[in-house]
């Protein structure tokens, strides 16, 4: 997601991005080894060579290490880098989106949690062993307790310290480290991109535009403003702005460096009088100019860390007086501002982004109706063509979906690489078809489709599976089973300040003894990355320190999956809302409100489990949803019917 675009006719399920409304034409990304939610393809990629240089690389005198740290992210600490930084899979092989490398002279470790297990397992060759975190009985450590547990005493490790984290890695890393006597080293130049040499793409400088205010409900200086107020509560001089989406946010601008990810590169420094916008020279337009006026002074993106420690002695930061910095900033920024200079905290921006104005949630809402009738149209399209005979590979239905999804007002593009999958492709968590070899559709099979869309009122995320035959009662049983745990998800009601709601999606699957190995939900931008933080529902660490507000956007998506036989997953996206209960015992509770408008299949559930309560949720759940898609789709008769046949009461 951070590499040079390459315009042209790729296939039309591929990363399709529009522009602005001035703009006709669509913008199609190159796609190679690609780190995108749902990564093309699980083919195996021989690493030998590029191992065998990278080693060598590490023994030079200059370097002098014995270990190498190539974590998944870019210096912004994006969850779904350009092509130019997917640096662990080059190096690796595998193009998942979470996961950390580790090179040794000798050996070469992949971490990585259990989305990935499988994808894993089929794309590294026999130069890798796969670290299986989270699975207790192979007690598998994360990649930070392997550097400072499973080396041997006085190991020099190598380290990119733009991709380091100053806190979450670097700082507990060095503590760990110290009584083994063993360092981290920060590299003048990575290896990987030795290694990569002249086939590694460059970084993008594509269009920048701005928001209009009546999708984004808040003027960009108006956020500046809110800041500044968290500044002065810090006593701070200045907060450093390192993520690309909380820039893209903070400034009421969005761009196209990143496939499905409507942000550019940027950096910003804001101090209680001025606001500081680091980008490349080439997408400063006039247009940016004039958008940002007066307020925001534009710098070129390659002075950011020059301009920091000149920042730091003429804004006079000291301890007293810092600089703040959200907790994913680099080491290499820290450095650059003086540890002493600086404060690492929960990140504002992050925070002020989680919750959505009335604005942001009304275009949730409306965007997620007009997603659900290209839904709705994709199915029935889908089912007409599988009765009538026809073969569809995984990746021309993903196809169709596109088109479909093309025609909606205020589209601008997926919000991820659309996650086809029949029979055993549905267990791959995060699977995408390759166009060139993938699974052909079966009407016995289950099948998963998990997408979506970005437009300029929101984005939207929206799983549903589906069965074309007749199902199995197993897989009745576990459809019914992970609906029911969609169903406690978003009926619930909770105290102000709860973050562990993650039980309650899984206490039916329980019951027979199954699970799922990814979180219950993440955050959802608005027409920002489909992933957002600091929010979730799930077990990691940083959803559980971060409680859930209103206003807040999350995804509910419980699954079940068999390995190499079927995959079942249900998502929609909540918002979170205050609950009016009959008492109040506390601060006040809050409950969820669902977006998503889509029919769920009820030839898969299994009724026998299914209780009276639940019944009338689904019920309910269809005449909504046929109330507020089926007029969307007078001018599609097939799409109508179908919509009628699946929200009809059970």
């Amino acid at each position: 997601m951070w590499s040079q675009c390459s315009f042209g006719a790729l296939r039309a399920h591929r990363h399709r991005f529009l522009l602005t409304p001035a703009f006709a034409q669509t913008i199609r990304f190159s796609s190679g080894i690609t780190t995108t939610m749902g990564a093309i393809g699980t083919r195996t990629v021989d690493t030998t060579e590029r191992l065998a240089k990278l080693r060598e690389l590490l023994k030079k005198p200059e370097n002098n290490v014995k270990v190498f740290v190539v974590p998944s992210e870019d210096q912004h600490f994006s969850e779904y880098p350009a092509h130019s930084d997917e640096r662990r899979a080059f190096i690796s092989g595998f193009n998942g989106s979470a996961g950390c490398a580790i090179i040794t002279l000798r050996d070469a470790f992949l971490f990585t949690d259990g989305r990935y297990f499988l994808q894993a397992s089929q794309q590294l060759d026999s130069n890798w062993k796969l670290m299986k975190q989270g699975l207790p009985e192979e007690d598998v450590p994360t990649w930070q307790e392997f550097l400072s547990k499973h080396l041997e005493q006085g190991t020099r490790i190598g380290i990119d310290p733009t991709l380091i984290s100053a806190v979450v890695d670097a700082e507990s890393l060095k503590k760990s480290l110290e009584p083994r006597g063993s360092e981290l080293v920060s590299l003048q130049k990575n290896p990987v991109d030795i290694v990569w040499g002249k086939d590694r793409p460059p970084c993008p400088h594509n269009s920048v535009f701005p928001l209009d205010v009546k999708y984004a409900g808040e003027t960009f200086q108006d956020k500046l403003q809110r800041l500044r107020e968290e500044m002065t509560k810090k006593k701070a001089v200045a907060s450093v702005v390192t993520l690309l989406d909380e820039v893209a946010w903070l400034f009421n601008l969005r761009g196209t460096d990143i496939d499905f990810n409507p942000v550019f590169f940027a950096y910003a420094v804001v101090t209680p009088t001025k606001a500081i916008l680091f980008m490349n020279d080439a997408q400063v337009q006039h247009s940016i100019k004039t958008f940002l006026g007066s307020d925001v002074e534009i710098r070129p993106y390659e002075s950011f860390i020059p301009s920091l420690r000149q920042l730091a002695a003429t804004l006079g930061a000291n301890k007293d007086k810092p600089m703040l910095l959200g907790d994913k900033t680099s080491l290499a920024v820290v450095e650059a501002i003086g540890q002493e200079n600086a404060v690492l905290i929960p990140s504002p921006v992050a925070a002020m982004k989680a919750i959505k104005n009335e604005t942001e949630i009304e275009g949730f809402r409306k965007c997620h109706i007009r997603d659900g009738a290209a839904l709705t149209r994709y199915f029935a399209w889908l089912e007409e063509q599988l009765n009538g005979g026809a073969e569809l590979n995984e990746s021309q239905a993903a196809a169709k979906l596109e088109e479909f999804r093309s025609e909606l007002d205020l589209f601008r593009g997926l919000s991820f690489t659309t996650i086809s999958s029949t029979g055993p492709n549905a267990a791959v968590i995060h699977y995408s078809p390759d166009p060139d070899d993938c699974a052909v559709i079966k009407k016995d099979q289950i099948y998963l489709c998990d997408s979506g869309g970005q437009y300029l009122d929101g984005t939207t995320d929206v799983t549903r599976t589906l069965h074309f035959g007749t199902p199995t009662d197993e897989e009745k049983r576990a459809f019914t089973r992970v609906l029911q745990g969609h169903i406690s998800i978003d009926t619930a009601i909770f105290p102000t300040g709860t973050s562990g709601a993650d039980s309650f999606a899984r206490r039916a699957l329980w019951q027979e003894g199954w699970d799922y190995r990814h979180g219950t939900g993440h955050g959802v931008g608005h027409f920002l990355n489909v992933h957002e933080g600091p929010h979730g529902i799930g077990t990691r660490i940083a959803y559980n320190s971060t409680s859930l507000k209103a206003g807040m956007t999350v995804s509910n998506e419980p699954g079940y999956y068999a390995d190499g036989r079927y995959g079942i997953r249900t998502e929609s996206v909540v918002i979170v809302r205050e609950a009016e209960t009959p008492n109040n015992f506390g601060n006040g509770y809050l409950c969820f409100e669902h977006v998503t408008m889509c029919p769920i299949q009820t030839k898969l559930i299994d009724f026998s489990v299914l209780t009276a309560q639940e019944k009338e949720w689904l019920n309910s759940y269809h005449a909504e949803t046929l109330e507020k898609v089926g007029p969307l789709l007078r001018n599609d008769l097939r799409a109508l019917q179908w919509l009628e046949r699946e929200c009809s009461p059970v």
